[in-house]
């Protein structure tokens, strides 16, 4: 059996696994909680199998050995990498929280990803290592950088909970910015899985589904009338979560999830995703951009906006350990810290060109 199979396996389970995590967030049932949890797990243990296999595969299509062979250098195998870090996070949560209600709001992380994957056209060949990769620190800087985006996930999804469950007053700030997040988050995510509906047969690859395809069956559409209605939907149905959030909140408050739990898991994650990230992300990744290029940074685009996400969560530390912030403050850093992750790894990789521009090969 092949890597592509267990993915394939693993993808399923995991999209199965949102649902059920939404149902059980929805319907407090038990028998539906045990379900997404094994179905869950299910898709890890399917998803390390194939990371195994297509790090084996790789390895003997290039020659390069165990260390210079793992499967991260392109952005279908990094997104993958991504998805089973912040799945194995969120089990570890799961565990040592005694609570299910995380996985509604994780789980559908990992399924916008695999969604991307989906639509994108990315091709999914094991491919021969461009020169400026050939170098033992891939492993270090690429795994550290992608533990730690899975880090700052979780922290984007507890740091969302906290907001959703500490605010009543719709007028509040920090209410009317989790519902413009929230409701960003699901629109897109539908927007996507509509672009897939719809030009599914028709993209030929990544670049061109980015610069053709990309949100070109509603926000995009050539019809002005279907891009006016788009925009009319996603205003409506932000105003709905505006309006009827009072009812979620309920809801993440009636498993009995403590505010002070989702601030400690946010602040943990960050505590424990920042250093790996500093010295993963930037100091590893100047060290290796020094031996490839010549200099320690060039103000690359990826390179920039990787600074400019380690100032989010350096304000976030920051504030919390030196100004004793708490709460809603610091729950909003963590979210928009990690929509600056997003940007640095997708947007940047897509929209702009520079030196990383083979990680969207």
């Amino acid at each position: 059996m092949t890597s592509s199979i267990f993915f394939g396996w693993a993808t399923i389970a995991y999209i199965l696994a949102m649902i059920l995590y939404i149902g059980y967030l929805a319907f407090r049932s038990k028998g539906v909680g045990l379900a997404a949890t094994g179905v869950t797990i299910a898709g890890f243990v399917s998803q390390t199998a194939a990371l195994l296999l297509r790090w084996k595969e790789f390895a003997e299509i290039g020659n390069m050995g165990i260390l210079r062979g793992i499967p991260l250098t392109n952005l279908y195998e990094s997104l993958i990498f991504f998805v089973w870090c912040l799945i194995l996070a969120y089990l570890v949560i799961e565990f040592k929280y005694k609570t299910r209600s995380f996985g509604a709001f994780i789980t559908p992380v990992a399924a916008l990803v695999l969604a991307f994957i989906d639509i994108s056209g990315m091709s999914k060949n094991i491919q021969p290592l461009v020169p400026a990769l050939q170098s033992n620190w891939l492993l270090a800087h690429v795994m550290m950088s992608f533990i730690s985006y899975s880090m700052f996930a979780v922290s984007f999804s507890t740091g969302l909970m906290y907001l959703i469950a500490t605010t009543e007053d719709r007028k509040e700030p920090a209410y009317i910015f989790w519902t413009v997040m929230l409701s960003v988050f699901v629109v897109v995510l539908s927007a996507m899985g509509l672009d897939y509906l719809t030009f599914k047969m028709s993209v030929k690859g990544q670049e061109e589904l980015i610069k053709s395809y990309l949100f070109k069956a509603s926000f995009r559409s050539d019809s002005p009338a279907t891009a006016g209605a788009s925009y009319a939907v996603a205003a409506a149905f932000t105003f709905v979560v505006w309006r009827f959030g009072g009812l979620l909140r309920k809801v993440i408050t009636g498993f009995n999830i403590s505010a002070e739990i989702l601030d400690e898991i946010t602040y943990k994650s960050i505590a424990m995703g920042f250093p790996i990230f500093t010295l993963g992300g930037l100091i590893f990744g100047a060290i290796w951009a020094d031996q490839a290029w010549g200099k320690y940074w060039t103000w690359d685009p990826k390179e920039t906006w990787s600074l400019i996400t380690w100032f989010f969560y350096a304000f976030y530390l920051h504030g919390r350990l030196m100004r004793g912030w708490r709460g809603k403050k610091v729950a909003m850093v963590a979210v928009l810290g990690f929509i600056a992750v997003i940007f640095t790894y997708l947007g940047v990789n897509l929209l702009l060109s520079g030196l990383h521009s083979y990680g969207s090969e």
